[in-house]
């Protein structure tokens, strides 16, 4: 069982720009939650926001809000300047800059976040903490009996993604934080067509995760290795 009760970190205003004809200025809470301001969360959110688009940018931080809101909600105890930096690079690794040809693209950004980490001093625990988040935001069953942080990662993204829990969070709740950072339009479609350039650059790597949907989904005759096949062609006798 995790340890109950929010240890809040430096979290103050935070100034949050959007692109060139756009930018605003967090002030509000949500629901007990404010963004970080801390010198380590206000270089993450230049960083992500240098490489990501708007669309996924927005997303991350909804992550670490809904997931923030989660915690509190469940009186977890979690570092929220942490939770923010998984958040934020959960998904750098769909963007060209962190794309790497043979790594699964959460590994590219949970490799980024701990080099980040790591340029500012933080404990090599804490760095791991962070790409073990980032690594298993997408694997389905597992994250939710871990660390806060990376329990907390995974559920934001579900309930942004997929809508997982979306009745656990209020309709203010919910309308607020779409409001400070809008999914647009068309956030699904949009969402999906990332996703899916990212798994076809390198579809070796989808196998046995949910990324191999989105191969599916744009080209259904394309077959993956299948399970059964690959341990019966396995080099041992029997």
């Amino acid at each position: 069982m995790h340890q109950a009760s929010w240890e809040p970190r430096s979290m103050q205003t935070a100034q949050i720009a959007g692109n060139e004809d756009r930018s605003s200025t967090v002030a509000e809470d949500f629901s007990g939650i404010k963004i970080p301001d801390s010198k380590i969360a206000r270089e993450a959110t230049e960083l992500v926001r240098q490489h990501a688009t708007e669309m996924l940018f927005n997303h991350s931080v909804r992550v670490f809000v809904f997931g923030a809101m989660k915690g509190v909600r469940q009186n977890l105890k979690f570092d929220s300047e942490l939770l923010y930096v998984a958040a934020l690079f959960h998904d750098l690794g769909l963007v060209e800059a962190y794309h790497t040809d043979t790594k699964r693209f959460e590994v590219d950004g949970a490799d980024a976040a701990r080099e980040f980490l790591r340029s500012h001093g933080i404990p090599e625990p804490k760095a791991d903490l962070v790409w073990e988040a980032i690594a298993l935001h997408t694997t389905p069953g597992i994250p939710q009996y871990m660390r806060p942080e990376i329990a907390l990662t995974n559920a934001g993204v579900l309930v942004d993604v997929v809508g997982i829990g979306y009745d656990e969070y209020t309709p203010e709740q919910r309308d607020q934080v779409i409001s400070a950072f809008p999914r647009g339009d068309n956030f699904k479609s949009d969402f999906i067509q990332v996703q899916t350039c990212s798994a076809l650059k390198k579809p070796l790597t989808t196998f046995g995760t949910v990324n191999f949907d989105y191969i599916q989904e744009h080209d259904p005759t394309f077959h993956r290795p299948n399970a059964c096949t690959r341990i019966r062609n396995a080099p041992w006798h029997s």
